[in-house]
């Protein structure tokens, strides 16, 4: 149980540096559009998907009409609805105010999940939350101030996609830790598989509506490598590492741990950010930045340790089912 519990965190911190790295999309991509990079992210992602399943006979008894989908589903909730919901909302919002409200997202999912599983006693938890929400206000401190607000374009639109954002991505947590609980003999590769096969067959579909209004910049700019080849490298790197890489390694979690401590895992994702931000930006962080990435940390930190001396004392057993 020791073993599983640090394999549980590693792949929890893994899911959140590679779900970080779409924060740094908008700088790599050029002329081509955010629907373009994803496109392209979600096909190579289901191309790989597809190689899984059919890559050992063993587990082709797992690949169900119900199973297939469920992941489909999941995968509209979590990739293709999540990423609508999310741009839109960078779109409206502006590019600071959106990932701000996505903060939410591990505090949300940590009351919830902690609400149905019983986890942790709400007084343990108490603290580390007080850490987070406070790191987050301090990192995403410039979201409201005037130079924030100048790349707004409508709030009534942006918040409550921004919003629905937040609802999409806390169901498919929920719901995907409830679908794997309820397939025990599943493996988490096959799961993860089916997910990712979903998201490229999603986007494949969505392609022709999203041409129809103009959304993709591939057939304006140009298919061919010479013109898109940046966008096709990027794209395929980013499927590895962030999108396989990170839903394999969030499907390792959400088996090995309580939904109220990956929640809290996740919320480095926002410190992962933040780092790449300044990377992308050539810069040194401000004061202000530092020490939010540095509550960030010690609120996760914190966790870890509550949830380890809780699970592990006399007679406690890991919790990772609901």
């Amino acid at each position: 149980m020791d073993k599983l519990f640090y394999v549980g965190v590693s792949a929890a911190l893994f899911a959140a540096f590679a779900f970080s790295l779409n924060f740094v999309v908008p700088f790599i991509i050029g002329d081509y559009s955010t629907f373009d990079f994803a496109l392209i992210r979600h096909v190579v992602s289901g191309l790989v998907g597809l190689y899984i399943p059919f890559s050992e006979k063993r587990i082709m008894h797992h690949l169900t009409l119900r199973n297939c989908l469920q992941a489909i589903w999941l995968a509209f909730i979590g990739y293709v609805g999540y990423f609508l919901t999310v741009t839109g909302a960078a779109v409206f919002a502006g590019p600071v105010i959106a990932p701000a409200f996505l903060g939410l997202v591990p505090i949300v999912l940590m009351v919830i999940g902690n609400q149905r599983q019983g986890s942790l006693p709400w007084r343990s938890l108490m603290m580390p939350l007080a850490l987070v929400l406070v790191g987050l206000i301090l990192v995403n401190g410039t979201a409201f101030t005037a130079e924030g607000l100048n790349s707004v374009g409508s709030l009534w639109v942006g918040v409550p996609l921004a919003l629905a954002a937040v609802g999409l991505w806390v169901w498919f947590a929920l719901a995907n830790q409830a679908a794997l609980a309820a397939r025990p003999e599943m493996p988490s590769a096959v799961w993860s598989a089916l997910i990712l096969v979903g998201g490229g067959v999603l986007m494949l579909a969505f392609y022709p509506v999203g041409a129809a209004m103009d959304l993709f910049q591939l057939p304006a700019l140009g298919f061919g490598w010479s013109a898109a080849g940046n966008l096709y490298v990027w794209g395929a790197s980013f499927a590895l590492l962030a999108t396989v890489g990170g839903v394999w390694a969030w499907n390792i979690a959400s088996r090995s741990l309580p939904v109220a401590l990956a929640a809290q895992l996740i919320v480095s994702e926002t410190a992962f950010g933040v780092i790449g931000g300044l990377i992308v930006h050539a810069r040194w962080p401000t004061p202000i930045e530092v020490a939010g990435v540095v509550v960030l940390i010690a609120g996760v930190v914190l966790s870890v340790r509550i949830f380890y001396a809780r699970q592990f004392a006399p007679g406690k057993t890991l919790l990772a089912q609901e």
